[in-house]
């Protein structure tokens, strides 16, 4: 008598749905959805009060008139002075908010970001000599940024591997990076021509001021050309989620996974501080409170980039109004807000450490 095998029927994990669009299929985590939709929508709100407010107030018709190529007497105003400054410091949040949560997969460690690993401090080194020592024009910087956080990249991965590499000592070799390229930017900064380095200062700072869309030109390209990859990189957490042994028994090279995760974020960061300088704590704080709001196993990338271009909108409106008719660096408000927050992340995780002991 023959018997056919029946397969066992897939169960799908609570809290899921299944997309069919032809014959693909996707899984999505519905609360993940639902918290990407509030994102958007809160974006969004962001956005129209961004192009609204200001030393003159802006109706919100005439926003959308000025989106829409309508003519309208707020067309200099909207389209010309806040329009291009708004998009840059979008595009860098969307930037820092993936490259963070890719960073922070590829470490298992809240802790880890571009700014705090030596990212951008390698980015902002790289840029900082450059324009302090004439060695590039201004349209080549976002390019010596990008050279320089993977040079920093490299560097760290090359001291924190040793048979493998250990989330701890990759954050703590990174803190160490940091804190070397810092003292070289001071440097560059004391040798080079007095009145660039005046510039390279505001530039460390994080600012948006007088940004336009020739720096925004970039930072669109390459996240364009991420896309692909970024698809890529929502699968691969799952795997790089998972411990060396259960990968190796599963057929997943967990290294070149986590090589191809962190190159990815490296290049989003670099590129992004190249557009508008190292704007600190945002790619720490947007995949946290991405994955709080979406309680998802893995850190999700689009909640992270949505969340990462809203910190940013925001703390740059803040830093437009706060003082105004003074304006502050967008780096300020955020480092405000990312820097108690990292102490908080540090004293819960010596307080775990000691419950458990």
């Amino acid at each position: 008598m023959n018997r056919t095998a029946v397969a066992p029927p897939r169960v799908r994990p609570a809290g899921h749905a299944v997309l069919r669009p032809g014959r693909a299929s996707f899984l999505v985590h519905r609360r993940a959805a639902l918290v990407a939709v509030a994102l958007a929508a809160a974006l969004l709100a962001a956005v129209v009060a961004y192009l609204c407010v200001g030393e003159s107030f802006v109706p919100p018709g005439s926003v959308v008139d000025v989106l829409l190529g309508r003519p309208s007497p707020d067309t200099f105003v909207v389209g010309t002075l806040r329009l291009p400054r708004l998009t840059v410091g979008l595009l860098a949040g969307l930037a820092f908010g993936v490259a963070g949560a890719l960073i922070q997969t590829v470490a298992r460690n809240p802790l880890a970001s571009p700014d705090i690993i030596g990212v951008t401090h390698g980015a902002g080194a790289a840029t900082v000599a450059a324009m302090s020592f004439g060695l590039a024009g201004y349209t080549a910087l976002p390019y010596v940024s990008v050279a320089g956080g993977l040079a920093a990249a490299l560097l760290v991965y090359a001291f924190a591997w040793r048979r493998g590499m250990h989330a701890s000592r990759f954050v703590l070799i990174g803190i160490g990076v940091s804190v070397a390229l810092g003292s070289l930017t001071q440097l560059f900064l004391t040798k080079g021509d007095f009145l660039v380095a005046q510039q390279a200062k505001v530039w460390l700072t994080g600012s948006l001021n007088s940004r336009g869309y020739e720096d925004a030109a970039p930072l669109a390209t390459v996240l364009l050309l991420a896309i692909p990859a970024a698809l890529w990189a929502a699968r691969a957490q799952r795997g790089a989620s998972l411990d060396d042994d259960t990968a190796a028994s599963l057929g997943i090279r967990l290294d070149r996974v986590r090589l191809g995760l962190t190159a990815l974020g490296v290049v989003l960061a670099s590129v992004a501080t190249g557009a508008c300088g190292p704007v600190d704590f945002v790619a720490l704080l947007a995949p946290q409170i991405a994955r709080r709001l979406s309680r998802t196993p893995q850190t999700p990338l689009l909640s992270s980039a949505l969340t990462g271009a809203l910190v940013v909108v925001v703390a740059d409106l803040l830093a437009r109004r706060l003082f105004s008719p003074v304006e502050l660096p967008v780096g300020v408000l955020t480092a405000a807000v990312g820097a108690p927050y990292l102490m908080w992340l540090i004293a819960r995780g010596r307080s775990r450490s000691g419950g458990t002991s």
